[in-house]
């Protein structure tokens, strides 16, 4: 149970380690904006265990420059909290443009583990400081436009998708700076909690994702995003040796920002 959890956490950030580079952006429209919340309900096999929250907060200033800052939250139910309690939260700053992070950071309580990380860019030198519990690691490089986790998925809202395209971006935790891949399989209507929605449907690439998934020679993950302007995550569905997990979207904040 535990080690099943704490992977469902981290799939609303890893599962876009990816975003399409070959494909123009539209920078006029922009899909979300400050008051954007949207909540998912999550579930190992049919055990409901918990909710994350993806949020995009007011506009800051980080290093001297206005900053995009996103956040996810993740906490297991009463009922998994007796067993495994998870209280997770998740900070992302880029700048408004989109084209890079600035500032990483991550509170993580997972049972007894408890980790507070940072991970600092350097954009002149072109590094990245992973820090974890005030003790820090050397800098390591960092390629041109890389983004964390978190940011990478909201970039990836600018993109319009199209079956089987083939997408790639850099993305870093701080530990190393990987190129992320998906593919976009095909468009399909779903229904959720939120509502039914015109999806697309993304497979990424598992070989930089560590931990349950590299124990199981069949695992995969899925995404649907909404094939409107928003281009809304709405469904999260894995499968590994230890079974599967699945995330579906519940609510979206009616005070959103709206294209």
């Amino acid at each position: 149970m535990k080690t099943t959890l704490s992977h469902l956490w981290i799939l609303l950030c890893l599962l876009l380690l990816v975003t399409p580079s070959a494909i123009a952006i539209d920078a006029i429209d922009m899909p979300f904006g400050p008051g954007e919340r949207l909540v998912f309900e999550l579930r190992w096999g049919v055990i409901p265990a918990g909710e994350a929250v993806l949020e995009v907060l007011p506009i800051e200033e980080m290093n001297g420059e206005p900053a995009y800052h996103f956040v996810m939250t993740a906490r297991t139910n009463s009922f998994v909290d007796v067993f495994y309690k998870v209280r997770d939260r998740i900070d992302s700053y880029t700048d408004t443009d989109l084209t890079h992070t600035l500032f990483y950071k991550k509170k993580q309580r997972e049972g007894s583990t408890k980790r507070n990380i940072t991970v600092q860019f350097d954009w002149e030198k072109k590094l990245v400081q992973y820090t974890k519990n005030n003790r820090s690691k050397d800098p390591v490089p960092v390629l041109p436009g890389a983004f964390d986790p978190l940011a990478v998925f909201y970039y990836s809202r600018l993109i319009e998708l199209k079956s089987q395209a083939e997408i790639e971006r850099p993305v870093t935790d701080g530990g190393k700076c990987v190129i992320g891949r998906a593919k976009v399989i095909r468009r399909e209507k779903i229904r959720v909690p939120a509502g039914e929605y015109d999806t697309y449907l993304l497979e990424p690439e598992l070989k930089h994702i560590k931990g349950v998934f590299e124990k199981s020679n069949d695992a995969t993950i899925q995404l649907w995003i909404t094939a409107d302007n928003r281009r809304m995550p709405v469904k999260i569905k894995s499968k590994v040796v230890v079974g599967s997990f699945v995330g579906e979207l519940v609510k979206v904040d009616q005070n959103a920002h709206l294209p």
